[in-house]
């Protein structure tokens, strides 16, 4: 790979279009100092920086967030992979040494006027660092301290490690995805960071709103189990219910039909006849088959279920006879929720990400254009900041001693010598 490949591929996209001039951001002067690394805690660190937050990102000297290596990375720059600049937009670095007693204090100081802290250390790492709560709360009270671990911060579990895989065959939730005749299968996305960091950044907000109405900040403690086992959605309740454990289904869902994938001539789509006036439609507008839709053998969503391998069969055919360019409107018409079965390729170049601005380029200083996918919040009135490109290792090192802490120049210096801190500009 080249650096000229990917400026190509930029080509295809937009730059950035600029958020309204002089328009608030919603999190405008609340501070962040992120002691995260990997998926879970940057990308919830990152909603609160699309928000407007100032997020300050400390980060090991010379090695950084180890995230950033995760491939592909960018042919001129080893330390800014694919994954790593994808959750940690608009942030700054700062690089310190937390082993050393100068750094130490540096986040300290840092800390002593921030609004949040955010980590997923193993637990009990920053207590040893001198950064736990309890540390942090006697010099800010009004600190909110987001915690993101595997089993939580306390219990018999705390000191287990976990990752996203983990998670997902422990919570169950690989039991329930693929087909029935072969293992269960995880969903290679990492879902469960993901929710994980969407829980924390809510998680970190309801903190602030409770911070503005009783004057107080908390400790908030957000586990990647928890959240997994939520993220097997209803079918926990069902189990609960029935005693009954899911079964896989493959892309066919066992709650509703004819929901499912089906092939026109020239590919797959997925259907969603959630009820029966869909299906309804479905058949009197689209395949053009009243008489099945008045038929009573199909009248209930128990009765189609029951008939599944027949509804599927007399759907099958009649969509082989058609290319997706003929159904698609057809199904749009009649209200059908429907989608093509598409790559991650097709997706980010679809007429929908087109239309809803989700991939554009942005500047970086050295590597002309990268990319950027957009946030999924829109506000009217306080849009989400301009996306700026992850920061390099220690990025922001000087500039935060010395706008935010006052240190001198010689200060500085003698700090960097001692080796307690990276001034390393960006490359």
């Amino acid at each position: 790979m080249h650096s000229n490949d990917i400026q190509s591929r930029l080509a295809d996209f937009p730059e950035h279009q600029p958020r309204p001039a002089g328009a608030p951001l919603p999190l405008a002067g609340i501070r962040v100092v992120d002691f995260t690394h990997f998926i879970a805690g940057p990308l919830a660190t990152m909603i609160l920086a699309d928000m407007g937050a100032e997020v300050i990102k400390v980060e090991a000297i010379g090695q950084g967030d180890a995230y950033r290596y995760y491939p592909p990375a960018h042919p001129d720059d080893p330390t800014l992979g694919g994954p790593y600049l994808w959750c940690n937009r608009n942030k700054q670095s700062i690089a310190l040494d937390l082993k050393s007693a100068e750094g130490q204090q540096i986040a300290r100081e840092l800390i002593a006027d921030a609004d949040v802290v955010a980590e997923n250390f193993s637990t009990g790492v920053m207590e040893r660092l001198g950064l736990g709560y309890e540390a942090l709360k006697a010099q800010n009270p009004r600190l909110v301290y987001a915690s993101v671990s595997a089993y939580g911060r306390e219990g018999a579990f705390a000191d287990r490690l976990g990752f996203d895989p983990i998670a997902q065959v422990e919570s169950g939730f690989v039991s329930m995805n693929g087909y029935a005749d072969r293992e269960g299968v995880r969903a290679l996305s990492p879902v469960m960071d993901i929710s994980t960091a969407m829980m924390a950044g809510n998680a970190i907000l309801g903190a602030l709103m409770a911070r503005e109405r009783h004057g107080i900040g908390q400790q908030v403690d957000v586990a990647l189990f928890d959240n997994a086992v939520l993220m097997t959605g209803y079918a926990s309740v069902q189990h609960l219910f029935s005693g009954e454990e899911p079964q896989r289904h493959g892309n066919t869902s066992p709650d509703t039909c004819p929901s499912g994938v089906f092939h026109a001539s020239d590919g797959a789509f997925y259907i969603n006849c959630g009820n029966s006036k869909i299906f309804q439609r479905l058949m009197t507008q689209v395949v053009e088959r009243p008489d099945l839709a008045a038929a009573p053998e199909y009248a209930t969503p128990k009765d189609r279920i029951a008939r599944r391998e027949e509804l599927f069969a007399i759907l099958g055919q009649a969509f082989a006879r058609q290319p997706w360019s003929h159904w698609q409107p057809r199904m749009r018409a009649a209200a059908i929720p429907c989608g093509q079965v598409r790559s991650v390729g097709q997706a980010l170049r679809s007429p929908e990400a087109v239309e809803r601005r989700l991939v554009s380029r942005v500047a970086h200083p050295q590597h002309g254009w990268v990319p950027n996918v957009a946030s999924p919040i829109r506000y009217s009135a306080t849009p989400v900041a301009d996306p700026v490109a992850a920061p390099d290792i220690g990025q922001h090192t000087e500039q935060i001693l010395r706008d935010r802490l006052g240190y001198s120049a010689e200060r500085i210096a003698a700090l960097a010598q001692a080796g307690a801190i990276d001034t390393a500009k960006a490359r």
